[in-house]
């Protein structure tokens, strides 16, 4: 299965993205699904999570302004990001429980807030 992220650019503080992760080759109906984020200097970070049932979490510094979504028909997952901050920027990564396990990670979206 192939991953691909899209949606990310450059938004002021405050703004709105969506970001949207198709899946090719295969299916993630049975995986748990994730969105990272890796800012500048820093490691990859879980953001939010859904389980193959739709259940959700959050890190704490976006809850309330992030959610997770999956459409297990279309094979897609989107993140819909609000109230942007510039802590937010980074490129964001989608991936499957089963693919972060072995180290297979495919292509961001970059995501620019500025301030």
């Amino acid at each position: 299965v192939q991953l691909q992220a899209s949606g990310g650019g450059l938004v002021q503080a405050g703004g709105s993205l969506r970001l949207s992760c198709a899946a090719s080759g295969g299916s993630f109906r049975f995986d748990a699904m994730g969105w990272y984020r890796q800012a500048p200097g820093k490691q990859r970070e879980l953001v939010a999570r859904i389980s193959s049932v739709g259940s959700t979490t959050y890190t704490d510094p976006v809850k309330g302004r992030f959610a997770i979504s999956r459409d297990n028909v279309k094979n897609t997952v989107h993140l819909q990001m609000n109230s942007l901050k510039p802590e937010d920027t980074g490129v964001y990564y989608c991936n499957s429980d089963a693919r972060v396990r072995v180290g297979n990670w495919g292509q961001g979206t970059l995501v620019t807030v500025s301030s």
